[in-house]
């Protein structure tokens, strides 16, 4: 994936009107009409010369996306936004992206669920034109093209979040700031002169943590917010749904690729008090004592990697091992990962789970397994879809899932 996102930076350096998050106008502060949306600002143009290069080019490696790329048929103004979310009982200010289209049409939302990042500079709204993340999130902001108004949270934590820590694989909060940020997104369109309007469809997707979210984000909106939203398809890749069966994954393991994934779930829940062991009780030293430093916004996953092992039996301490599945003290640890692991129910939106076959970071049995759960509990095969890629791993799933879920929203959307 790296050498496919280098390209699309030089693309875009070369580029005449691909500009990254610098300020095209000033900061327009809500109108008293607005609830959520506590401010906007232009801060990019997409001319139609640079997204038919990156169609072009993500053709020569995947050829679906020459279909996106036909019907991306218009420039994109990107905005950031600041919006009223809440977290720990308290309101805070969150932000992020969000791509229109340049045209008269009445457009559907797209809202897209990013996966796990550490870094403050690598948030959607932060993340320079010229980062490997930021290309990616460029990628998302052009599909904006073939007609809609695409949706991308940067999650508490990062943008006008950062001075919170980030709670990773947290349901509560990350839903709550997804759904406030799509009405954020309404009042925008809504009383703010953009000259685009929406209707109340909503498409939804996300990669690894970000298909978590989403497959989340779907459960609240068909329990609680469907009169608010649409919903028309959700598409899914590469998440971690069941944590419980995550954790057991790893522990059966001699060595685990991705070790800051761990740490980052243990940061996240003991810091919103939900695990109530402390480090050194699962992480064994001198790992323990490093985690807390480590997700100060300034490292990345590579960098905490090094700072910790693969080695499952050299992470883990020998009681966690022994008796996470069943020992009284670590009962929150089983609690916590249940509480934010998704159950399959009866679901009414169309809903794609999409996964590499060789992704050892999260195994596609993840997938595999809440695809039969829902089955099982009688869900019609026709409503629901499970797409494997054969040899693709977890980093290089992101960009053909991307392909796969836009290609599969486009049909719904044109059959319409």
């Amino acid at each position: 994936m790296k050498r496919h996102l280098n390209y699309l930076i030089i693309l875009v350096i070369t580029g005449l009107f691909f500009t990254s998050c610098e300020k095209l106008y000033e900061e327009t502060p809500a109108g008293e009409q607005d609830d959520y949306l506590e401010s906007f600002e232009m801060v990019s143009i997409i001319s139609q010369i640079e997204i038919d290069a990156v169609y072009e080019y993500l053709a020569s490696l995947y050829s679906d996306a020459s279909d996106i790329g036909e019907k991306a048929v218009s420039s994109v103004k990107v905005y950031k936004i600041t919006y009223k979310t809440t977290f720990q009982d308290e309101e805070v200010t969150a932000s992020g992206l969000v791509s229109i289209p340049i045209g008269t049409e009445t457009y559907p939302l797209l809202s897209f669920q990013n996966g796990t990042n550490t870094v403050h500079e690598n948030a959607p709204t932060v993340a320079s034109s010229d980062s490997e993340m930021g290309q990616l999130y460029k990628f998302i902001e052009t599909v904006a093209s073939t007609g809609f108004v695409i949706v991308l949270p940067d999650y508490i934590g990062f943008g006008s979040s950062s001075d919170l820590f980030h709670p990773y694989l947290d349901k509560e909060s990350t839903v709550q700031s997804c759904i406030d940020m799509l009405f954020a997104t309404k009042e925008l369109m809504a009383s703010h002169n953009l000259n685009v309007s929406i209707s109340d469809d909503l498409y939804i997707t996300g990669y690894s943590m970000g298909g978590w979210a989403t497959l989340q984000l779907q459960k609240e909106i068909e329990t609680n917010y469907s009169s608010d939203f649409n919903l028309k398809a959700s598409a899914c890749s590469g998440g971690p749904y069941n944590l419980l069966y995550m954790n057991n994954y790893i522990q059966n393991l001699e060595h685990y690729p991705m070790p800051y994934f761990i740490g980052y779930m243990l940061h996240s829940y003991i810091n919103l008090g939900d695990i109530t062991n402390e480090y050194s009780e699962i992480i064994k030293e001198p790992y323990a004592s490093r985690i807390p430093d480590l997700y100060d916004g300034e490292h990345g996953g590579e960098q905490i990697n090094g700072q910790l092992t693969t080695s499952v039996e050299e992470l883990f301490t020998n009681a966690y091992r022994n008796g996470y599945a069943s020992y009284e003290e670590f009962f929150s640890v089983r609690q916590t990962l249940l509480n934010n692991s998704i159950e399959a129910w009866g679901i009414t939106t169309p809903l794609a789970l999409i996964h590499g076959e060789a992704d050892d970071f999260i195994p596609p049995e993840v997938s595999g397994n809440i695809y039969n759960d829902f089955l099982t509990l009688g869900v019609d095969a026709n409503l629901i879809q499970f797409v494997l890629f054969p040899g693709i791993g977890h980093q290089d799933g992101i960009i053909p899932s991307g392909v796969s879920a836009i290609n599969w929203f486009l049909q719904i959307k044109d059959s319409d």
